[in-house]
């Protein structure tokens, strides 16, 4: 391995002695980095730093005089450059991988944000309209009406080339959706029905493209961290349009924020044409040290442009791809209940105004973006520590469903907005943990075919949504109360614990 391709270890991470030696640390495959003082002034602090590799099989040491230091068997960027041939000089160079995981954090942003500006804006819109709450309940769901029949679609063709083209169409199909979604409402029932159809069918291929795309980039104990990531771009989204939407309502008209995200999904599309491949080898930016870093850190790999046509029957025999199913029911039923809902229920429950309600619904979410990135690193830690898997997967999974159900039973007894924000932000912060249970496990048990997997148990998911959206309606008008909704959301929740941990594995099944 030429001297030229080692990188230098996080500091955190060396070890110290009483020599002249800064920092050290020995590597997997048996290589010590690290930088020994250096008599000559480098920018008048009185140092500068000599590179060393030592092979402990060899015995062998050589120094990398003014050169940066880098190990490639760890192989990730850490942005040290010392100066080269007397030129003092620092360079700071930024992973690739961690470029890619911020667009796509960006990108959930903008999915989720575009999902709630019609969540709020349905309020005046239903004013406007003179529509009723079952009514609403309609609306409210039509995009998942198009969302799925492309979650199948979507999945398959993510297998077949991969996140960045269907990403990308989708991205500026559903931004197009979005833009003309107040012209739609005011133009008829049917035109808003189809706006909002196509709007979801576009929609459905972004977490399909999301895990699989994270899946290539990012290696096994770094996955879990990277969708949390993500994912917390998802959650904060439902804080931009909650927060931004009324604001913009009362300032510039229902079209005002269908403008301005609809806006913001186009600019993100001109970034990500240009940015990001497909695969990290195709990269002509990326190093060879992250790259060697990416590709020793992969369990399963899938393989790219799979042309082979789905086991459905195969995927649909195995009990661990109906634990997967059953969780994106639950998961589904009860976030989009709470997705859609909330405004409306503080305003029904608690009579408060659309701009106090849309804030009350905010703080769980900015909670849950906090909460999946803990998940995610917790996840990820396990794994490094030595837990199996299917351990990591189960205990992530029963935190997800088990404490949103308790905290849904809670909310029984809140007698103010703020004790049930409370209550609902911690129904949310827990649910989090999914993204490190059922959300990564379809890449473990069936890298081939995992987009489709995902698309399967995603389109289970939004039938689910669709019931669980309409049907809270229809209590709402039948019972005058939320109630009896959030317990049967409840039951379902620790009835899919017990199925989770009964069938789950982290092992590779398909």
């Amino acid at each position: 391995m030429a001297a030229k391709t080692l990188q230098l270890q996080y500091p955190s991470r060396f070890s110290t002695s009483r020599s002249k030696l800064l920092g050290s640390s020995q590597n997997h495959l048996g290589f010590e980095c690290g930088i020994v003082r250096n008599p000559i002034k480098w920018e008048g602090l009185g140092v500068s730093s000599v590179g060393f590799m030592r092979n402990r099989a060899g015995g062998k040491t050589e120094e990398l005089k003014g050169q940066a230091v880098r190990c490639a068997a760890e192989g990730i960027e850490r942005g040290i450059i010392v100066g080269e041939k007397g030129d003092d000089k620092v360079e700071v160079r930024i992973p690739e991988r961690l470029k890619v995981v911020a667009l796509m954090a960006c990108v959930m942003c903008l999915c989720n944000a575009d999902r709630v500006v019609m969540s709020v804006a349905v309020v005046p819109l239903a004013a406007k309209l003179g529509w009723s709450n079952s009514f609403l309940g309609i609306v409210q769901s039509s995009f998942l009406w198009g969302y799925i029949f492309s979650s199948v679609i979507g999945g398959r063709l993510v297998d077949k080339y991969g996140g960045k083209k269907v990403l990308a169409w989708g991205v500026g199909i559903w931004s197009l959706a979005t833009l003309l979604t107040p012209w739609a409402a005011n133009h008829s029932t049917t035109t808003l029905f189809t706006i909002r159809a196509i709007f979801g069918l576009a929609q459905g291929v972004a977490l399909p493209s999301m895990t699989t795309f994270l899946f290539r980039w990012f290696p096994s104990h770094e996955r879990a961290t990277a969708v949390g990531i993500s994912m917390a771009g998802f959650h904060i989204g439902n804080v931009m349009g909650l927060v931004l939407t009324p604001l913009m309502l009362s300032s510039l008209g229902i079209s005002g924020p269908f403008i301005l995200f609809s806006s913001l999904g186009l600019l993100w599309l001109s970034t990500w044409v240009s940015g990001v491949t497909n695969d990290p080898r195709r990269n002509p930016y990326i190093s060879k040290s992250e790259l060697l870093y990416i590709q020793s850190g992969k369990l399963n790999s899938p393989n790219p442009n799979n042309t082979d046509t789905p086991p459905l029957r195969l995927l649909l025999s195995k009990m661990p791809s109906w634990a997967i199913i059953f969780a994106n029911i639950t998961n589904n039923w009860g976030y989009f209940v709470l997705l859609s809902w909330m405004p409306v229920y503080f305003k029904t429950v608690f009579n408060v105004n659309l701009k106090q309600a849309a804030w009350f619904s905010a703080l769980p979410w900015a909670t849950m973006a906090v909460s999946g990135y803990i998940a995610g690193a917790a996840s990820d830690s396990l794994i490094q520590t030595g837990y199996s898997l299917t351990l990591v997967r189960k205990i992530m999974q029963s935190i997800g469903f088990i404490g949103p159900g308790v905290s849904l039973l809670w909310l029984n007894y809140a007698n103010s907005p703020a004790m049930a924000a409370v209550f609902i932000t911690i129904a949310l912060s827990l649910s989090s943990f999914s993204q490190a249970g059922f959300l990564l496990n379809m890449q473990e048990i069936a890298p081939q075919y995992a987009g489709f997997l995902h698309g399967i148990s995603n389109s289970a998911g939004t039938l689910a949504a669709i019931i669980s959206t309409t049907g809270a309606g229809y209590f709402v008008q039948w019972l005058g109360s939320f109630q009896a909704f959030l317990n049967l959301t409840a039951a379902l929740y620790f009835a899919a614990a017990i199925f989770w941990n009964l069938y789950a594995t982290g092992e590779r099944v398909f």
